[in-house]
Parts: C-alpha cells; sequence; structure tokens
C-alpha cells in the first residue's frame, strides 16, 4: 500500500510517523506546515492527513487533536519506508565482549547475548535456545528415589539438558546403568531423531535383549525425550524495562497479562518458531499477534543458524510500539548473526 501514496501523501506520512516514533505525541497539520522542507500548505497537509486516515494508515485519538500512525500504518511504514541505520562501533564491540566471554557454555552465550540486547535497548531481550538437531555427547540415567529417575542428555555442541521420568518402582540401580550402556551405543554421534524409530523398532521386536525393566525405563527416557525434542526453550531477559513510562492502570494490567505469557513461555515459543523460514529480522506490531496486541508490544527478531545454515534458534527483543525501530532493527540482526556465529 505504500507504493501507491504520492510523493506528498508519502512525505506527509513519513514525517507524522517519524514524530510519533520521537514524541509519541500526535502531529496536527499546522505543525508539519512550519517544518523546513515540507513546502505545503496546512490546507494540503490537512487533506492528505484525511485522505491517509481514510486508508486506515492514521488515526485521531481525540477530536481536532492532531494524527497518530495507526499499527497497519506503523508496520507499513517500518517496512516500506523506514531506513535502517548502523550500529556503532561501541555498540558491536559490547555486544561481542557479552557473547564472546572466554569458557561460556552454549547456554552461557546465549543467556549474555540476551543480556546484551536488553541493556543496549533499553528493552525486554528474548531467546529460544537451539533445537535438538545436535548429535548427542553423552547420555545417563541416574536415579533419584524409587519410581523416579533423571535422565541427562548433552549433545555434541554443549547444550545439557535434564529431564525427571517415572520408572516402575522396583526397578534396580544397574537397570539403569543397563539402560544407559544401550542407549549411549546407539545414540552417541547421533541424533535422538536419527535414531528414534531404530530404537523403538528393537525394542517392539525384542530384539534389544533388555529385560522387562530395563526396556521400561528405556521406553520412558524416550518418551518424554521424543515428546521434547521439537520443542525449544526460551530465555527472557530485561522484563522491567517493559513497565518504563507505564503509567496508566489499564496499561499496567495489559503489561501483567503479557509478563503472565513469558513465564508460562509457550505461546512466546510457538510465536517466534513461525521465524523458521525467515531469512532476516521479522518484526511484529500490535494487535498483528494475539501476544501482543493487548499489551501495545511490539516483537522484533532474528534468526540464528548453524554451520549448515538450518535456522535453530532466534533471539529478539519486545518493546513499545513507539521504539526505535532504525536502531533495534541492525543491534538484533548482528546479535543473531554473531551467535550463530560462535554456536553454530
Amino acid at each position: 500500500m505504500i507504493t501507491d501514496l504520492n510523493d506528498r501523501s508519502r512525505e506527509v506520512f513519513r514525517r507524522i510517523v517519524d514524530s510519533y516514533l520521537q514524541t509519541g505525541d500526535p502531529v496536527g497539520s499546522r505543525t508539519l506546515s512550519r517544518q523546513p522542507g515540507l513546502d505545503i500548505s496546512a490546507a494540503t497537509i490537512r487533506n492528505v492527513m484525511a485522505d491517509l486516515e481514510d486508508a486506515g494508515l492514521l488515526f485521531s485519538p481525540h477530536t481536532s487533536a492532531g494524527r497518530l500512525p495507526t499499527e497497519i500504518g506503523l508496520k507499513l511504514f517500518v517496512d516500506g519506508i523506514l531506513e535502517v541505520g548502523n550500529l556503532t562501533r561501541e555498540e558491536r564491540q559490547s555486544i561481542e565482549g557479552e557473547c564472546k566471554a572466554t569458557g561460556q557454555s552454549v547456554e552461557g552465550i546465549l543467556q549474555n547475548a540476551t543480556q546484551a540486547l536488553s541493556g543496549l535497548s533499553h528493552l525486554t531481550g528474548l531467546v529460544v535456545a537451539p533445537k535438538s538437531h545436535a548429535p548427542l555427547k553423552h547420555i545417563e540415567f541416574v536415579a533419584l528415589s524409587p519410581g523416579r529417575a533423571l535422565v541427562v542428555l548433552v549433545t555434541e555442541n554443549g547444550v545439557v539438558e535434564n529431564r525427571i521420568i517415572e520408572i516402575p518402582m522396583t526397578v534396580l540401580p544397574s537397570a539403569l546403568v543397563e539402560a544407559t550402556n544401550y542407549l549411549s551405543k546407539r545414540l552417541v554421534g547421533r541424533t535422538l531423531i536419527d535414531a528414534l524409530d531404530e530404537i523403538k523398532a528393537e525394542l517392539t521386536s525384542h530384539q534389544a535383549q533388555l529385560d522387562a525393566l530395563t526396556s521400561k525405563v528405556v521406553e520412558e527416557g524416550l518418551a518424554v525425550w521424543a515428546g521434547g525434542a521439537s520443542q525449544s526453550s526460551l530465555i527472557v531477559r530485561g522484563q522491567a524495562n517493559l513497565l518504563e513510562d507505564r503509567d496508566a492502570a489499564a496499561d499496567l494490567e495489559r503489561i501483567r497479562a503479557l509478563f503472565e505469557a513469558l513465564e508460562t513461555k509457550e505461546s512466546m515459543a510457538r510465536l517466534i518458531e513461525t521465524t523458521d523460514t525467515a531469512n532476516g529480522v521479522q518484526i511484529f506490531i500490535g494487535a498483528e499477534n494475539n501476544l501482543f496486541g493487548m499489551s501495545g508490544c511490539s516483537l522484533i527478531v532474528g534468526p540464528y543458524r548453524d554451520t549448515k545454515e538450518r535456522i535453530i534458534g532466534t533471539i529478539g527483543v519486545i518493546g513499545p510500539t513507539r521504539m526505535n525501530y532504525a536502531r533495534i532493527i541492525p543491534m538484533v540482526d548482528y546479535t543473531a548473526k554473531l551467535v550463530g556465529r560462535l554456536i553454530g
């Protein structure tokens, strides 16, 4: 729709959105007519603003007030008019310094990257940790108490995950050792997804040469991991930044609802995973998605890839719809690419 605007309408629209992103205040025709470089009368600007309002790009918050961009207008501006800036050397060094800290595990790198984004942007940073695509380096069953055991998985890229499973009360420690040895022979060096069908077939046909209790331990371990193999974990940092400049009780109530969604993390992870096929930074503004529509927030996320150029996770920020998109978009893009190089 932006391409349908003539040069005059496009310039008026750009100036209104620029002013909104800087101040958050409505912009009137008289104010625009006094801006340098815009040689248009206030009457003509009012007509242009009325046309933009009819097109659904602007709205008037109060009678006889100036205009603000609608969420649709803001999205079209970001996609079609916004000129994205470049990070300063200091900003790049700050992100690199956080992410490249020596001795960092994959989880440490992701947490630091999220914290760096939150700190530099003054927004809420988030990252979806890599899915379980990496080959396994270690698997182990550890007894916790009668009827319960801990399954520990370590991937070759350094990710450690633990799950608690239910096992028969009569399982002996020797059965856990046997289950560990059985799966280690079939899983180490392979992904869980690659080996899952083969192991299930062995168990079904009783070719695994395991006793009934040990087979039960293996089955329970596979069941809990198969159910979560395609899931991603979510790290969120800087939630308090969402509360800045939020004085109205209604705003605070909406932000509180968003906090609850962040705590459950499932809705957020599903939303972010829609970027799995994205080529670059994705921007979700306001009501464009159900999660943020009620909170007046926007999401900017970028995917990061492994050495085979597969998308393995996503990193980004949540903030108010009125944020500095020109600065935040390259910040997210740079961080996503850096994380991909460090952990891919």
